[in-house]
């Protein structure tokens, strides 16, 4: 045990910067997700949480490289503070985001290398509660043995003060219009996609000489839904809406969509302005509405359907009968499914 307390104590810095590292990765990754995009998303004051989250590791990091272990120690227990809260809200809402909950088992383990038992409790038995998260002493502020629970309880008070966070998307709210859809039948088909998600482009891509089969069978009705993950993707709907209402033909949607797609995610487009030039410099026709009395309809979908995480898809097969699959693999298997089953009542 010794060893091992020694061997933390000559590279607790180094362990502490590489922890540290490990947590920024993780959120860099967050934002570019890998079959689903999970729909948890917060913010302090309107910055994105996962950008705070970043900040926040490349300062500790800052401080482990100088060796500024009490300012650490100090960041680190705020950092218990704050996951408290967190944790709470993902549990009241049932929704848990695993990339999220493996950058707090980073600040936890940097904390725990960073734990030194405080030499209060040795003093008076009675105040360990009060420092059993440590202690920590800035001589160049002539503090001692300051609580480390205080900076815990600060950075509990100001997550809770100015955290903002939602965990179903959804649009401006006005009169509600009825959503556009493809085809006809008691089969139905709702896919759930956010332009800006990478696995909702593959399985949009992938999927669409299926769903045009399924359409040319007559007996499917098919609808794309576009969740606000993204805070430009209502943007993107309203021109899609525009689009679909000068053309509504199976290949017209299926051909903004993907222009749609390589907008967000090949050109990286953000701002309106952008988006029209690059629209008419792929010749998309379309035809003004107003979209935001569709908006409605597309939020009590996706809030019915208890959209999550994209891409997402809802399959029909009756009134009673409907199946909910999430992730680019798995609506793969429930499209040929259905496929199959729609072939298979054809002999």
């Amino acid at each position: 045990m010794t060893n091992v307390n020694d061997f933390i104590g000559k590279y607790r810095n180094i362990i502490t910067i590489a922890l540290s590292l490990i947590g920024i990765v993780l959120m860099a990754y967050y934002d570019y997700c890998d079959t689903e995009c999970s729909y948890l998303r917060g913010d302090l004051l309107g910055i994105d949480l996962k950008w705070v989250g970043i900040a926040y590791m490349a300062i500790i990091i800052i401080f482990a490289a100088f060796k500024q272990t009490p300012f650490v120690r100090a960041l680190l227990a705020a950092g218990l503070g704050v996951e408290v809260h967190l944790y709470a809200f993902q549990i009241q809402n049932n929704v848990y985001c695993p990339f999220c909950l493996a950058f707090s088992v980073m600040l936890i383990l940097s904390f725990i290398i960073n734990y030194e038992v405080p030499s209060a409790w040795r003093e008076k038995r009675g105040r360990m509660w009060l420092y059993f998260l440590g202690e920590v002493d800035f001589p160049m502020f002539k503090i001692h043995k300051l609580p480390l629970l205080i900076f815990s309880l600060l950075g509990y008070l100001t997550v809770f003060l100015t955290f903002n966070g939602s965990v179903t998307p959804a649009y401006g709210q006005t009169p509600s219009g009825a959503i556009p859809s493809l085809g006809k039948g008691p089969y139905e088909i709702i896919i759930f996609t956010d332009y800006f998600c990478p696995p909702c482009y593959r399985i949009d891509t992938k999927a669409e000489p299926l769903l045009k089969e399924l359409l040319a069978t007559q007996r499917v009705k098919l609808t794309f839904v576009d969740v606000p993950f993204n805070r430009s993707t209502p943007v993107y709907a309203k021109y899609y809406l525009y689009a679909v209402q000068a053309h509504s033909d199976a290949t017209s949607v299926f051909r903004v969509r993907k222009i749609l797609f390589d907008a967000a995610q090949s050109k990286k487009i953000q701002k309106e302005a952008d988006l029209v030039a690059y629209l008419k410099n792929q010749k998309v026709a379309w035809k003004t509405m107003d979209e935001k009395s569709v908006f409605p309809s597309l939020t009590a979908v996706i809030q019915k359907n208890d959209i999550r995480a994209t891409p997402s898809c809802v399959i029909k097969y009756s009134n009673k009968d409907s199946q909910k699959l999430i992730g680019d693999v798995e609506i793969w298997k429930g499209l040929t499914e259905l496929k199959a089953r729609l072939s298979a009542g054809n002999k």
